[in-house]
């Protein structure tokens, strides 16, 4: 018998807040703060460095014959790949955002 797959956690993700048109008229609405967004956004940063230092110290492992299983390397390596695209789409969305900002008039 094999054993089940544990979920993969994503550390520091935390879950959609309910946005304000989908909390009703009764529900007060909160405000998200640019402060908020410039935390998020810096441990996101902070995880996705934190991955790929994992991701690199496991393939030196692998390389040096110290790894017993390349079976985490690879999904080191594969979990800091998919951060980085995740990172890299939101900094583009991000800048695109701006640039749009930029372009209106007052």
């Amino acid at each position: 018998m094999t054993t089940p797959v544990d979920a993969v956690s994503a550390s520091g993700v935390s879950p959609l807040a309910a946005l304000s048109f989908e909390t009703g008229p009764d529900a007060p609405a909160a405000p998200a703060s640019a402060g908020a967004f410039a935390t998020s956004l810096t441990s996101a940063v902070e995880n996705l460095q934190q991955l790929q230092s994992t991701s690199n110290e496991l393939a030196v492992q692998a390389v040096t014959g110290d790894l017993q299983d390349i079976h985490q390397a690879m999904i080191a390596s594969t979990r800091a790949s998919v951060t980085l695209d995740l990172v890299v789409a939101v900094r583009d969305r991000s800048v695109s955002a701006f640039n749009e900002i930029m372009r209106m008039q007052a």
